[in-house]
């Protein structure tokens, strides 16, 4: 049964993908989103039977590779790590593909779009079941190119198409660490089977990689490279400049990817990689401080985003920060817990804004929005809920799993914790604020969409609302029913040997006994931002407008995602095409094809052309030619008769 529910999204994505003409669009909706639900409801026994039972195991399916002395099987590890994820994922991609049954209804491509879901959705169940590092990377692969070709579904999008690259691209940096990582661990350990790495690991601590005149802490270079491929597909600072671009796919693409796929996988990745990481610490402050930079910047650049989706792909992304620096400071329980209760709020705000776009006729700028809540009564609730979630309210999902994250930092009384709690703190501010400032510019005041579009703002059908309420119950009890097993008492049972935390690490264990004031802190934060955010969009909506032009350059910067976009174009990309465009004109044209096959038949074709000349269909030229021919015949006979 475990491996029946890992592998239906597989079946169905074959059967969708290569059967869609056959069994039409409603064949294909049937198949994906049963096997989908029946993979959902599977889900929960897994998770009682491996983290709550405490029956971990590993099921081998196949002997993958055989090479010497590296044998590999392909293999199910099904421990608490696992369980939480196949959990979150099941449950997440059967709703959104329930609710694409009626957001893609007029779509021409059913099918396929269907079979790319269930395909990613077996890919991501891949990477979290992996027991080595090879099967993860398959997994890692393969969740990358189902990403490429979901945003660019619409490929008759020019702008859907760039943004497929870019991920595309951005992920392939990321993965060359992730690789080089994979390659230093069996140079290291002579293995990428998670078990024998991670039993070799105490005796390894202090073994060292030597690089042409160099000498490094081995492990702090594998954990390094290792998050380096974290950040790419997590789209950390530096490599983020992907995500709010992959809003260009459809809408249920963006729940599914950027809540609680894809985007979590390097935050899986490194709380699986625990009892390296507890062994670089490093390794850990360079997470930390990377995960509490991204908080920051994403919250400050979701402040004056004006499409709908992609304010929350950046509170996304400000997410995930939190989930890294959680990790960073050893709490990784903390971070799982956090991805646990994100994916369901996060997936209910992106599906919300899909209910949204299709009440306005596909509109996504909120200033073309607003005085919509009357009209789509039960979009605007859930829409509620989940910014409640996501702000840190008492007593939805996002307060217990944030909260903790914050405390954990706090607790773990180092610079980097203390670095991470200020920056995530400010986030928290910043995130309440961006999120009331969505819910009063989407739905509230005057409606600033023209009379025709008003005329049509419709509720979605019960197929694109009853996953919102589903979802609308796991952003309001996910927090309350996990956290004793995520980050309470039951935490050790709970994970058992799937994390590794060092005793001098237990930064959950001193989370809570911290002050007051740092327990209360985020909630005074995130209540003063919806407070200002009121301020400033319900009762003074002249104020936006003012502080924009008095701070006009810093407007800019942020609206402009602190330019990093151009940076990377003027840097990276600008002069990679001129090299390109040199290579190609310079180079592959005119030296190779020049000289090659283009060169020899250019001089044939000239050579053709100069002997065609002779041909010029008059009969008095041909018996000219004749003649000289004759004479020439005639005089070299006479010629060599006489010895001359």
């Amino acid at each position: 049964m475990f491996v029946l529910c890992i592998f239906l999204p597989l079946i169905a994505a074959f059967v969708a993908g290569l059967f869609g003409r056959l069994i039409g669009d409603r064949g294909a909706q049937y198949v994906t989103c049963g096997a989908l639900i029946l993979s959902a409801l599977i889900s929960p026994f897994i998770l009682y039977d491996v983290a709550l039972l405490g029956h971990a195991r590993d099921v081998q399916l196949v002997t993958w590779i055989a090479s010497g002395d590296l044998e590999l099987s392909w293999a199910l590890k099904l421990d608490a790590l696992s369980a939480v994820m196949i959990f979150v994922v099941s449950v997440v991609s059967a709703l959104v593909h329930v609710y694409s049954i009626g957001y893609m209804s007029h779509d021409p491509h059913i099918p396929r779009f269907m079979a790319y879901l269930s395909l990613f959705t077996f890919a991501m169940l891949m990477l979290v079941t992996a027991d080595n590092f090879v099967q993860m990377f398959f997994g890692w692969e393969g969740v990358g190119l189902c990403s490429y070709l979901l945003i660019g579904f619409w490929y008759h999008k020019p702008s859907a198409n760039d943004a497929a690259i870019k991920a595309f691209l951005v992920n392939r940096v990321g993965d060359f660490g992730f690789a080089l990582g994979i390659f230093g661990t069996f140079l290291l350990f002579q293995s990428v089977s998670f078990a024998d790495v991670f039993q070799a690991v105490p005796g390894k601590a202090e073994a060292r990689l030597h690089f042409l005149a160099w000498d490094f802490h081995a492990m702090t270079v594998l954990c390094l490279l290792l998050f380096v491929g974290a950040m790419g597909k997590s789209a950390q600072l530096g490599l983020h400049t992907w995500l709010p671009d992959a809003m260009e796919g459809p809408t249920p693409v963006s729940a599914l990817i950027h809540a609680a796929t894809m985007v979590t996988a390097g935050v899986f990745m490194v709380c699986r990689l625990s009892p390296m990481f507890e062994y670089a610490p490093l390794a850990l402050n360079v997470v930390c401080v990377v995960g509490a930079a991204t908080a920051f910047f994403a919250a400050t650049v979701g402040l004056c985003q004006n499409d709908i989706k992609r304010v929350i792909a950046y509170s996304t992304c400000s997410q995930l920060g939190y989930m890294f620096f959680a990790a960073g400071v050893s709490a990784y329980g903390a971070a799982m817990f956090h991805l646990y209760t994100h994916a369901f709020f996060k997936a209910l705000l992106f599906l919300g804004s899909g209910s949204v776009i299709h009440a306005m006729s596909d509109e996504q700028d909120m200033r073309k929005m607003g005085g919509i809540w009357r009209k789509i009564p039960y979009t605007y609730a859930v829409m509620w809920i989940g910014s409640l979630a996501l702000a840190g309210i008492p007593f939805f999902a996002g307060f217990y799993s944030k909260d903790t994250i914050l405390e954990a930092a706090f607790g773990a009384h180092s610079g980097v914790g203390l670095f991470a709690y200020a920056l995530g703190a400010f986030a928290a501010f910043l995130t309440a604020f961006y999120s009331w400032r969505l819910l009063i510019m989407t739905f509230h005041g005057e409606p600033r969409a023209d009379h025709h579009t008003m005329e049509h703002v419709h509720e979605s059908p019960w197929v694109m609302l009853v996953p919102l309420f589903c979802l609308a119950a796991g952003a309001l009890f996910a927090g309350y029913v996990g956290y004793n097993a995520f980050v309470g008492e039951g935490r050790v049972d709970f994970w058992q040997k799937a994390i590794l935390v060092l005793p001098q690490h237990d930064s959950l264990e001193s989370a809570h006994h911290v002050a007051t004031w740092v327990k209360l802190l985020p909630l005074v934060m995130a209540v003063s931002g919806i407070a200002l955010a009121y301020v400033f969009y319900a009762y003074r909506p002249d104020l936006p407008g003012i502080v924009a032009r008095r701070f006009h350059g810093l407007y800019l910067f942020l609206y402009n995602k602190w330019y990093f976009d151009e940076l990377y174009w003027n840097v990276l990309v600008e002069p990679a095409l001129r090299l390109g465009r040199v290579l190609w004109k310079g180079g592959d044209g005119a030296i190779i094809d020049g000289l090659g096959p283009d060169g020899i038949a250019a001089r044939t074709q000239g050579l053709a052309r100069r002997a065609s000349l002779l041909q010029t269909g008059y009969v008095y030229h041909y018996a000219f030619a004749m003649l000289i021919g004759v004479v020439l015949l005639v005089s070299w006979y006479l010629l060599t008769r006489s010895g001359l």
